[in-house]
């Protein structure tokens, strides 16, 4: 491998015009598809199959008014309160956004609040009207029985004075016909009173049901409004959110500030801001001070930018034709920023110092791409597998999200290993400043530099931090060990969910949305949960609804439940819908017990009334994902932690390395969840990551960071080990050549490692709030396992264990093929023949 990137690098050097119009030419072809083709994307984390999805679609084809997305706005008074002209300002908004095509339509939270409100007064009226009806009923039935006595008094009067019956009917006909008159007319009134005694029952239960709802505050300061969309939430289209937004903001000319809730305000379109320009600005920095030209430090970001323009440009050219997540594009260019600069700078690093050293320009560049560009393609090819692997979960948006991130990295890996030589051809002696060249040139010029860079470089192997590790390697393992353990000791408390309105920037329109609602109406009423109910055939109007006030009854009894509302029934009576409030806000843990505790109820509930129920929704939905998620996570890890350990028994041929690498990286990844429940779900140092609602850790962190994190310890592990394996193939001893591969590696690795959490940390002030603690647990993730893992533990276990970390059976030595990943067979002969082509200047 190492001697075909050899040549791919020489070619490369050579044709550096046909290579870099070939890149063109793709950067063109993908920016006029993306322009072209590109969709909406959305934040839908749905999964086919499970019972929130099933409840879904029968709403949408049994109650297709009902199955739309729905979002809430509330409005705000102030310390006056609501009158007349700001509930006519706020119905006036609430009717222009009824009248938008995308809109289904509105609850006035007035007219609602008013009916709830009304609801005793109106069973007490028609308690009163009935008493009355049946006073009157009584009364009528008792003239009508004191009628038909005298009537048959009568008749046997006429009887016994020998009148015949012709003559008694004759006589007693008017009467006994206004007899029956009145009876007819009682009946019917009995039947009209029992008819209104069952629905002033419903009535009294509908009452009982809402009991705890409310859409004006007690203190008619806040009022909050439905709006439901004709699509989902997450396919609602940005301009039509900006509209509503726009729309409801208009109130604030009557005295009324509105908050529209994170499903409005959420804006997926945009995915690179501030936060990580500033991000990749410290990564060029830090480039600055390593490589000491500007051209120097622009070409590995200009060669990150350009992978990720293709990498993330494929991605949204897809968003037409497959359903995307924002976070997928958000991740290829996280990742994508991060391992473009890596990769190119571990080309140009080497290359810079085999130019210092005297070698000629094409072969340096060749040299540079088949020794550090073979470790970058078996790193690559780890974060690779550790990203396409999230296909094997089964969930749609997570293996879109993995596949659009492993062809980003994969992009990375190609541009590093063609478009690098290219440009460094193109860019020839301008690599290194001139004051570099003349330290070089005298340097070189001196009689025996060779003797003494060597005693040179045997100087700086016994010192600074490889040096000190290697020398207290027990201090250093022990102490490394319990560092990392004790932050992974919040780990055990990790929660999961997907994130609410709470977890938003606390100056966003969300977060006062949420924060309005939760103190105003309470929490639950920013999660409420979708329950559908079907029927059993042939109910009339009247005992479909007995039925609807059954099952919320039964709903209602979980506990943590605030209130049960029937809210909509089909024109067949089959179908019905129910919103649940429950007492805490999605995102909680009761709100998952309720979750749980309504599904068993569902048992009981078709037992007693024949009713099946289902649950669906944003926070159901939410929730299952959730769970669906940690159950992936043990089998997810097992395939990707076994596909790199055999990569990495390839690798580097030893049967220690592998097995070292990945306690180590379980070891960062127990030390990453653990700093992520601290600061986002317990909210330690919350001002500082600006957490101002601490809450669930999102739900596919855990997962992503697996692969991602696993990726990029395995570079780490790549680029420090094959240091040392080039160095033990060279003849020092195992000891000796971990002191000088880390020695050769330990600055290149420093600046990367630096550069990846520069860029990861850049996303932890993004404007899409999910994204900030995955930015987070990558930069925490890379930071730890980059310095403790990677250039300590590692280089301690390795001296300690000396000649055995390299140990591999003899039969395994023998079917396994040797990679060369650290380019020793590289031998003189291969490059001469290689270079007997002309250089193109």
């Amino acid at each position: 491998m190492a001697s075909l990137l050899y040549r791919l690098g020489k070619f490369s050097y050579r044709r550096r015009w046909l290579v870099i119009s070939l890149w063109l030419a793709v950067l063109v072809a993908v920016g006029g598809s993306a322009a072209a083709f590109h969709g909406t994307m959305s934040n839908n984390f749905t999964i086919p199959g499970t019972e929130t999805q099933r409840m879904a679609d029968k709403l949408k084809e049994a109650l297709p008014a009902s199955s739309g997305g729905s979002a809430s706005v509330v409005f705000d008074a102030g310390d006056s309160g609501f009158d007349q002209a700001k509930k006519d300002a706020v119905a006036a908004a609430l009717d222009k956004l009824k009248a938008l095509p995308d809109v289904q339509g509105t609850v006035n939270p007035f007219t609602t609040q008013e009916q709830l409100d009304s609801a005793a007064s109106r069973i007490a009226d028609g308690e009163a009207k009935a008493a009355a009806g049946q006073a009157q009923l009584d009364a009528s039935r008792a003239q009508i029985t004191a009628g038909e006595a005298q009537l048959a008094a009568a008749e046997q009067q006429l009887a016994a004075s020998g009148l015949s019956p012709e003559q008694i009917e004759a006589q007693l006909g008017a009467r006994r016909a206004e007899l029956a008159a009145g009876k007819e007319k009682l009946d019917a009134g009995t039947k009209e009173a029992a008819d209104g005694a069952e629905t002033l029952a419903l009535g009294k239960r509908e009452a009982a049901a809402s009991a705890g709802l409310r859409f004006v505050s007690s203190d008619n300061k806040a009022a909050i409004a439905q709006v439901q969309f004709k699509t989902s939430i997450n396919a609602v289209d940005p301009a039509v959110r900006k509209e509503v937004q726009d729309i409801v903001h208009g109130v604030s000319s009557a005295g009324v500030t509105a908050y529209a809730s994170k499903e409005i305000t959420e804006d997926v379109s945009q995915i690179f801001g501030i936060a990580e320009i500033v991000g990749v600005a410290v990564a060029a920095a830090v480039l600055i001070i390593m490589l000491g030209t500007l051209i120097a430090a622009g070409l590995p970001l200009i060669m990150a930018l350009i992978g990720v323009a293709v990498g993330v440009g494929g991605t949204f050219a897809l968003t037409g034709v497959i359903d995307m997540s924002s976070i997928s594009p958000m991740l290829a260019l996280m990742l994508g920023l991060a391992v473009g600069i890596d990769y190119s700078l571990f080309i140009v690093n080497r290359h810079r110092s085999q130019l210092l050293a005297g070698m000629d320009g094409e072969e340096s560049a060749a040299l540079a791409t088949g020794t550090s560009g073979n470790a970058v393609l078996f790193a690559g090819l780890t974060v690779i597998i550790a990203l396409a692997a999230l296909v094997v979960p089964g969930l749609p948006f997570l293996a879109v999200m993995g596949v659009a991130a492993a062809a980003t990295v994969a992009v990375a890996v190609v541009v590093a290993l063609t478009l690098t030589p290219a440009i460094l051809s193109l860019i020839g002696r301008r690599l290194i400043s001139k004051r570099a060249w003349a330290k070089a040139a005298r340097h070189n010029a001196e009689p025996g530099h060779e003797a003494a860079d060597r005693a040179l470089e045997e100087k700086r192997s016994t010192r600074g931090w490889g040096g000190l590790v290697t020398r207290h390697p027990w201090v250093s393992l022990v102490a490394s060990i319990v560092l990392l353990g004790a932050l992974a000791l919040p780990a055990s408390q990790l929660r999961l969910a997907l994130p609410d309105g709470g977890s938003e920037p606390v100056d966003s329109q969300a977060f006062k949305a949420y924060d309005l609602t939760r103190n105003s109406f309470g929490e639950g009423m920013t999660g409420p949960i979708i329950v559908v109910a079907e029927f059993p055939e042939g109910l009339s109007e009247n005992d479909a609804k007995g039925k609807q006030y059954d099952v919320a009854d039964k709903l209602r009894s979980v506990e943590n439940v605030t209130a049960a509302v029937p809210v909509a029934l089909s024109d067949d009576r089959r179908t019905s819908l129910f919103q649940v409030i429950p007492k805490e806000g999605p995102a909680s843990a009761s709100t998952v017990n309720v979750v749980s505790e309504l599904r068993d109820k569902g048992t009981e509930i078709r037992d007693q009334t024949g009713v099946t129920i289902g649950l669906t929704g944003q926070t159901a939905g939410n929730i299952d994902v959730s769970a669906k998620l940690g159950a992936a996570l043990p089998p997810y890890l097992a395939i990707v932690v076994g596909l790199s350990l055999i990569l990495l028994l390839l690798v580097f041929r030893s049967i220690v390395v592998p097995l070292l690498a990945t306690g180590g990286f379980l070891l960062s990844l127990a030390a990453a969840f653990g700093a992520v429940v601290a600061v986002y779900q317990w909210g330690w140092l919350g001002s500082v990551f600006d957490v101002a609602n601490p809450g669930a850790v999102l739900s596919f962190l855990p997962i992503i960071l697996i692969g991602v994190l696993f990726g990029l310890a395995m570079d780490y592990q790549v680029f420090i080990t094959s240091g040392m394996r080039e160095s033990f193939m060279h003849g020092e001893s195992a000891k000796h050549a971990v002191r000088t591969g880390f020695s050769h590696a330990a600055a290149v690795v420093t600046a990367a490692a630096i550069i990846m959490v520069s860029v990861f940390s850049g996303f932890i002030f993004s404007h899409l709030t999910m994204v900030r603690p995955l930015g987070f647990a990558m930069a925490f993730g890379v930071l730890i396992d980059a310095f403790v893992v990677r250039m300590t533990i590692v280089p301690a276990i390795m001296y300690l264990l000396g000649e055995k970390a390299w140990w591999l059976p003899k039969w395994l030595q023998r079917i396994l093929p040797d990679v060369d990943v650290e380019g020793a067979k590289l031998q003189r002969s291969d490059r001469s023949s290689a270079s007997s082509g002309e250089l193109v200047h």
